[in-house]
C-alpha cells in the first residue's frame, strides 16, 4: 500500500440525499440500519479493479428498442445527459446501466406478477459508457406506472433506474429518473423521501431540441456525483438517527 493514493470523498451538503428510514416508504422501516454505519478502509482490492471498460458494452446495449427481432410496444424516447463531478467537470469512461418497466409498467422479473403483460420485444435493461465529455445516451421506451402495495391505491410514477460504476464494482451509485409533469410524482413516497430542495434533481427535462421528428421524444438527465447540486442517490450511507 506504500505510495498508493486512496480516493477522498467530501460529504455532500445536508439535505441532499433521502434518509435511510422514511416511514411513508414502508420497506425502509425493515431494511434501514439501526446503528450508525462503520467506515471500512479502502485497500488495494477496492481501488484497483476489476476495471470496467467500453469493451464490456455491446453495440446495441444502449438501444433497448433493438435487442430483439420484434420492436417493443410504447412510445420511443431518447434519454441523454452528462455525468459530472462536484466541480462541474465531466466524468469520462464511466459505466452507466439502466433498468425499467415496459410501457405497461411491468418488469421482466419473476417477482413481478401484476396483470400488465410482458413485452416480447423489451427486456428493460441497458448499459453504456460516458464519452470524453461525460455524455451518455440511451434509446428506450417510456415506462408505464404500476401498483406496488406500499399503501392503499399506491402507484409508482414512470421512472428509470440508473446505476453508475467508478473504477471497480465497489464504487457504485444508484438513483432514479422521473418524467416532468407526471401527476403521480406528488403521491410517491420514494420521491417524497428526498429533501424538498433536492427533489427536482431527480426529474428529467423534456428536450425539444434533441427530439427527433417522427421518431422519438428526448429527455435530458444530468447526474452530478458530489457537491451542492449532487443527484440524490439511494445508497447514501449517512446515518439518519
Amino acid at each position: 500500500m506504500a505510495g498508493l493514493r486512496l480516493p477522498y470523498y467530501r460529504h455532500d451538503p445536508e439535505g441532499t440525499h433521502p434518509p435511510l428510514r422514511s416511514p411513508a416508504y414502508a420497506s425502509t422501516t425493515l431494511r434501514a440500519p439501526l446503528r450508525p454505519p462503520v467506515d471500512l478502509a479502502q485497500r488495494l482490492t477496492e481501488v484497483t479493479g476489476p476495471v470496467l471498460g467500453a469493451e464490456r458494452v455491446g453495440p446495441l446495449d444502449h438501444d433497448l428498442t433493438r435487442q430483439h427481432d420484434v420492436a417493443p410496444q410504447g412510445q420511443r424516447i431518447l434519454v441523454q445527459g452528462r455525468v459530472l463531478d462536484g466541480d462541474g467537470r465531466p466524468v469520462p469512461d464511466t459505466l452507466v446501466e439502466v433498468w425499467q418497466a415496459n410501457a405497461g409498467g411491468r418488469y421482466r422479473h419473476a417477482s413481478d406478477q401484476w396483470a400488465s403483460p410482458l413485452d416480447p420485444g423489451f427486456d428493460g435493461l441497458g448499459r453504456t459508457t460516458t464519452d470524453s465529455e461525460g455524455h451518455y445516451r440511451f434509446v428506450t421506451i417510456r415506462p408505464g406506472a404500476y401498483p406496488w402495495r406500499n399503501h392503499h391505491n399506491a402507484w409508482r410514477p414512470a421512472h428509470i433506474h440508473f446505476s453508475l460504476f467508478g473504477r471497480a464494482f465497489t464504487q457504485r451509485l444508484v438513483t432514479q429518473m422521473y418524467f416532468p409533469g407526471d401527476p403521480l410524482l406528488a403521491h410517491d413516497p420514494i420521491l417524497g423521501s428526498v429533501p424538498d430542495d433536492a427533489r427536482h434533481l431527480l426529474v428529467s427535462r423534456f428536450d425539444l431540441e434533441r427530439t427527433e421528428p417522427e421518431w422519438a421524444l428526448a429527455f435530458t438527465f444530468d447526474i452530478v456525483l458530489r457537491g451542492r447540486d449532487a443527484t440524490p442517490f439511494e445508497n447514501d450511507d449517512e446515518d439518519d438517527q
